[in-house]
């Protein structure tokens, strides 16, 4: 019998809404042989399996395929890592090693923009362009819409869809945050979806930094 975490990753201020995330702290409890049907089975835009739980290795899968490189699998990891263990200075996802960071803000990874997946980056006129929309506006696997809620203030509505992926709409998507903020170059406040709500900064080295709020709903047997 596995143990399943199911958590709401960014969520707004009132600890409402957010993006589902499934995960198995402890991978093994899941063959590597049904991880892709598993994650299928449970319908999450991610589920991660944490195979090592000192040194943060993991894998990430959407219900169709398996992804290097997530935000909201990674931000809800951290956070579960930290709560579980105390500690989460980093994760090993297979791109790369991901820095971490908590504070009451909520939790925070750090990785470079390029590690982000190449959404079809569409911005709209404002946001209620984006809120009026019945679906993606092209026809790429992958495709984030946004505008401009105050340019100057620095905050964004935005919704994604990866039908490529297995995921219809996505709630809230780190990883586009992230690399929209590395292509902007300047911290960034997004609310996507019905009510998610991510933060991104670009750091000295680099990097990219996304996270927010992260909210356990349920342990389950599995």
């Amino acid at each position: 019998m596995a143990t399943l975490h199911v958590l709401r990753v960014f969520c707004s201020v009132e600890w409402e809404w957010g993006n589902p995330l499934g995960v198995f702290l402890d991978g093994s409890e899941i063959a590597e042989d049904r991880r892709q049907e598993v994650a299928a089975e449970l319908g999450f835009s991610e589920t991660v399996f944490v195979d090592d739980q000192a040194r943060g290795e993991l894998r990430i899968f959407t219900p169709m395929v398996e992804l290097p490189f997530a935000g909201h699998p990674l931000v809800g990891t951290a956070w579960l890592l930290i709560s579980e263990n105390k500690s989460c200075p980093e994760l090993n996802p297979p791109a790369g090693k991901v820095t971490v960071r908590s504070d009451d803000d909520g939790t925070f990874i750090a990785a470079p923009a390029e590690w982000a997946p190449k959404f079809d980056s569409v911005q709209l006129a404002g946001p209620n362009e984006v809120r009026e929309l019945d679906g993606p506006p092209t026809d790429a696997d992958e495709v984030y819409a946004w505008a401009w809620i105050d340019e100057a203030a620095g905050t964004i509505r935005s919704r994604s869809f990866a039908p490529g992926f297995g995921i219809p709409e996505d709630e809230a998507t780190g990883a586009a945050a992230l690399g929209l903020c590395g292509q902007l170059g300047r911290p960034i406040t997004v609310h996507q979806g019905h009510g998610s709500v991510l933060i991104a900064r670009p750091l000295a080295d680099g990097k990219v930094e996304v996270g927010g709020l992260v909210v356990s709903d349920e342990v389950r047997d599995f």
